[in-house]
């Protein structure tokens, strides 16, 4: 449990933050939400606060849970350690929907009504469950979610209607909801639901609603572990939280799948066009440092990121330059107007849409001229811009984009866009890197997202597309660091994908380091390290690269192909099989804290490629020493492959500082401990028992 007034420190707080979450749940509490709140922190504190929508993004991609007071954070305590033993995905997604038991109606009323307002989604009764449920229940039953067994219920009903629930995995969690009558104790009714209960572990909660005539059921259920509520809604809001935690340990392990389908490509990016473009808006501004792009070299950089843009023209600022270039471009037409101070061209009247004709145009023109020479008479109007009228009527109009947060660095945005987006403020954020996983669940984080999914005689937008965009604005950020602000708006999405019609792009030439700003380190591809190997007698291309997400089929194809001897050797016991959690821990890693090196190649036979061997390092929080593990599969023992793994982690260990190199290797290990010694480990001072021995080497 966490109380956090202001933050510090982005990327140690997230790297933290993260490994705990993979191991228990973590709930914070962060004062400051209001304006009032954030400048008692920083008064309290001395710290900037950070954005508030930064600090949900930030705790929402650690796999942690944020909750507004302390009775939430109790409440969501006693829920998550009761129902948070959840591993595969499947399982989880099935505990995030809820199916609501009740003696009474209304309960049952005021719990889908909750449901609904905080966004829980309930369990739709499969025909076979609602027959089931109908041999043992009145005619008169609800027959669906809520399931309402009526008031005169005896304790058989309960047992009943609860057995064949919990027998079904697609009810997902019970919340099971009781208002007493004089038909049969509550006691009663308690003592013969919890054996049921016992056999299926997480998955009830319950409400005994009332005081004195439910105390004791109330107090059995708690001895039992079952988590109880005293309201519907209360009850509710604790599932909802729960659901939260889920979807944000999701977003913490989460592996896109290996596929060379093309909506699982990430965008291309021109980066030695992006740089020039830089280069040039920086040569060309007024201020050295803070430069704003003209509004075709906006467009050209988000094309040099594999963002569609509409063609723009640029012409000079006389309203027959533009007729004549318009008669060119073809009709219809939207005029812009072209000026370094003017950001909002909407603003000061400088858009004019759908122009039919040069007359129009020219007329469009003057009037433009005239409007913003009086409006702003301090800028310097360079032209007019020029685009073919985009006809697009299912396409919606949204806002995509990125800013850096004073903590937090570099922050992803998307929402609803057009002139009205500030008014709307139907947006959502999140910390890159990203993938296509991530990009839609930030998509998903929005109120457009609804309207994104399809309705009535409208399809759904391509969202593949979309998500490529957000992919791409986190990893010109990382690629070009002098880029500090990218407004897209709008962004044009529908079946046929999207499109930017106008973008601003600020860029800052005293901007920090690309990737170090970032809040969660992306991925290290300047690592990747290929060589010829000859280890299997004929030459064959062999990348030692950082484990990536992706990885995470072939490291589980790799592992598959180990003796459990080796393993044993590895983890000092054996094993048959691995969670899906855990290896999502293997392959998605925090590269502040932990690296791995594996040894990939391409397949033989067929696309895709194979994990050959992998070296692990966990890095101490100062840096000091370094504790590595090394396997190599079986059948390529003694290829030379481990030597050159481990040499690999040894340079890159060297070149961040890090001070000592240890590992702990078993007794009976020979080939481990040939391998580290000729590299210059040796045997420590100290030795931890008879069966193990502790290897040590100096990198300093």
């Amino acid at each position: 449990l966490l109380y956090a007034e202001s933050l510090s420190a982005a990327r140690k707080f997230m790297s933290a933050a993260r490994a705990a979450a993979r191991n228990k749940p973590v709930l914070m509490v962060k004062a400051g939400r209001s304006a009032a709140g954030e400048r008692a922190a920083a008064s309290h504190t001395g710290a900037l606060a950070g954005s508030d929508l930064v600090i949900d993004a930030a705790v929402r991609r650690a796999g942690m849970l944020r909750v507004d007071t302390l009775q939430d954070l109790f409440i969501a305590a006693e829920t998550l350690a009761y129902f948070s033993g959840a591993s595969e995905v499947g399982e989880r997604a099935a505990r995030a929907r809820v199916t609501l038991l009740t003696n009474g109606g209304g309960a049952g009323v005021l719990a889908a009504d909750a449901a609904a307002a905080l966004g829980v989604e309930l369990a739709t009764l499969a025909p076979a469950t609602v027959q089931a449920l109908s041999a043992g229940l009145p005619a008169n039953w609800s027959h669906a979610n809520p399931v309402d067994i009526i008031g005169d219920a005896p304790v058989e009903r309960y047992v009943h209607t609860l057995s064949t629930l919990l027998a079904t995995p697609d009810t997902g969690t019970i919340l099971f909801m009781h208002a007493p009558t004089a038909i049969v104790p509550a006691l009663d009714i308690a003592r013969a639901l919890v054996p049921l209960v016992r056999d299926h572990p997480g998955r009830l909660a319950s409400c005994w609603l009332g005081d004195g005539a439910v105390a004791a059921a109330r107090a059995l259920f708690h001895e039992a572990g079952i988590p109880t509520y005293e309201t519907p809604e209360q009850a509710v809001h604790a599932l909802a939280m729960l659901g939260a935690y889920l979807q944000h340990q999701e977003l913490l392990i989460e592996a896109p799948p290996w596929t060379e389908h093309a909506d699982a490509e990430p965008p291309t990016l021109d980066l030695d066009r992006v740089r020039k473009l830089v280069d040039d808006a920086l040569a060309a501004g007024q201020d050295p440092e803070r430069v704003w792009l003209s509004d075709p070299d906006a467009k050209a950089l988000l094309d040099a990121c594999g963002i569609p843009v509409v063609p723009t023209r640029i012409v000079a600022p006389q309203p027959e330059a533009a007729a004549a270039a318009a008669s060119a471009l073809g009709f219809p037409a939207v005029l812009k107007i072209l000026s370094p101070q003017i950001t909002h061209k909407s603003d000061v009247g400088g858009v004019a849409l759908d122009l039919g004709s040069a007359a129009e145009v020219h007329a469009a023109a003057a009037a433009m001229l005239a409007r913003v020479t009086a409006r702003r008479p301090d800028a310097a109007l360079e032209g007019f811009t020029l685009q073919p009228m985009v006809r697009r009527p299912q396409a919606l109009e949204l806002i995509a984009g990125t800013h850096v947060d004073t903590l937090f660095g570099p922050v992803v945005l998307f929402g609803a866009g057009g002139t009205r987006v500030e008014v709307v403020a139907d947006r959502a954020l999140a910390l890159p890197p990203l993938n296509q996983p991530l990009a839609r669940a930030l998509v998903q984080r929005t109120q457009v997202a609804k309207l994104l999914a399809g309705w009535r005689d409208v399809p759904p937008a391509d969202l593949p597309a979309l998500a490529r965009v957000l992919i791409a604005l986190g990893q010109l950020l990382a690629a070009e660091p002098r880029i500090a602000e990218i407004d897209i708006n709008p962004l044009l999405a529908d079946a046929a994908g999207v499109i930017a019609l106008d973008a601003r792009v600020r860029v800052d030439a005293a901007a920090p380091g690309g990737a170090e700003r970032f809040a969660i380190r992306p991925y290290p591809a300047e690592l990747a390290e290929p060589f010829v190997w000859e280890g299997e007698g004929q030459p064959r291309t062999v990348t030692m690269r950082p484990i990536r997400p992706e990885d995470e089929p072939q490291h589980l194809a790799f592992l598959a192909r180990l003796d459990p001897a080796d393993i044993r050797m590895r983890i000092f016991y054996s094993r048959r099989s691995i969670e899906r959690s855990e290896l999502a821990r293997l392959t998605q890693i925090d590269y502040e804290r932990e690296m791995a090196f594996i040894a990939s190649a391409a397949l033989e036979h067929g696309p895709g490629e194979e994990t050959l061997g992998v070296v692990r390092a966990q890095v101490d929080p100062d840096n000091i020493e370094a504790e590595f593990g090394i396997l190599v599969r079986s059948d390529l023992k003694g290829t030379g492959l481990g030597h050159r793994l481990l040499a690999k982690m040894i340079d890159f260990l060297r070149s961040r500082g890090t001070q000592r190199l240890v590992a702990t290797v078993l007794l009976d290990n020979r080939r481990m401990r040939e391998l580290a010694a000729s590299l210059g480990m040796e045997p420590a001072a100290t030795q931890p028992d008879a069966e193990s021995v502790r290897l040590e080497m100096p990198l300093g």
